[in-house]
């Protein structure tokens, strides 16, 4: 029965200077990329508590114990230092626990993952995300590249089905096209269903007692464009993959 989930990330913050000659000024934005995926999730019949980027820095679940409250964790263009850095380390120099260990934990004693892409996903720009140097990387489908894994696709690109899976049964074939995605490399005994240019694109894995999954693209742009969200296949989508990562719990 569908129960709470925890998304972490899809938001950030705009600083732009505007200059008009001679004179210059300066606005800020906050947004949240959020509102689609929630939606699906919810009529799916799931409860989404959502901890936008600088909200999880410190509010982020510290133990598994308190993640096993959660029968999915969602983890959404939000870099890895954003939960190994609270201010409390970063700016007191004070211990505390390591919450992607915890996090590779929940997922090893029956947890489930799912990890979507972005600027800020498993290697990311500049290889800053470096999700791959963590212990996060142990209960992945994927792995992570050591450099900079964004591929920019102007022209649009369409997924392929490499694998039937059953995350998939009730996905219609007619995938729209993507800007971009991360690249990433398979991952023996992983089961990847989906490519993009070759690479994987949706990919599923079982460690331990739980299960994970790896979405190499955004789900709202600007790799994930307007078609994908319209696209009768969204929700499907994301049931269908939370569907299976939640199975056995």
């Amino acid at each position: 029965m569908p129960g709470k989930i925890l998304l972490a990330g899809e938001s950030w913050t705009s600083y732009t200077t505007h200059v008009k000659g001679f004179d210059a000024f300066y606005t800020s934005a906050y947004e949240e990329g959020s509102q689609r995926l929630i939606l699906a999730l919810e009529r799916a019949g799931y409860q989404v508590d959502h901890l936008p980027n600088h909200r999880a820095a410190v509010a982020f679940p510290f133990t598994p114990q308190e993640l096993s409250a959660y029968q999915c964790v969602i983890l959404s263009d939000i870099g890895s230092n954003t939960l190994l850095l609270h201010p409390d380390v970063f700016a007191k120099s004070q211990r505390m626990p390591n919450r992607l260990i915890s996090l590779r934990d929940y997922v090893l004693d029956g947890g489930a993952l799912l990890m979507v892409g972005g600027y800020m996903a498993f290697s990311g720009v500049d290889a800053k995300a470096k999700y791959g140097r963590t212990a996060l990387a142990q209960v992945l489908p994927v792995a992570c590249l050591e450099t900079d894994d964004l591929m920019e696709h102007p022209e649009g690109v369409t997924p392929q089905l490499a694998q039937a899976h059953p995350a998939l049964e009730g996905v219609p074939g007619d995938w729209p096209w993507f800007l971009g995605y991360n690249r990433v490399l398979p991952k023996p005994g992983c089961t990847v269903a989906m490519t993009l240019e070759g690479d994987p694109f949706l990919a599923f894995g079982q460690f331990g007692a739980g299960r994970s999954a790896a979405f190499m693209s955004d789900c709202a742009p600007h790799w994930g464009p307007p078609q994908f969200m319209d696209w009768a296949g969204y929700d499907p989508l994301w049931a269908g993959i939370l569907a299976w990562l939640t199975k056995e719990r």
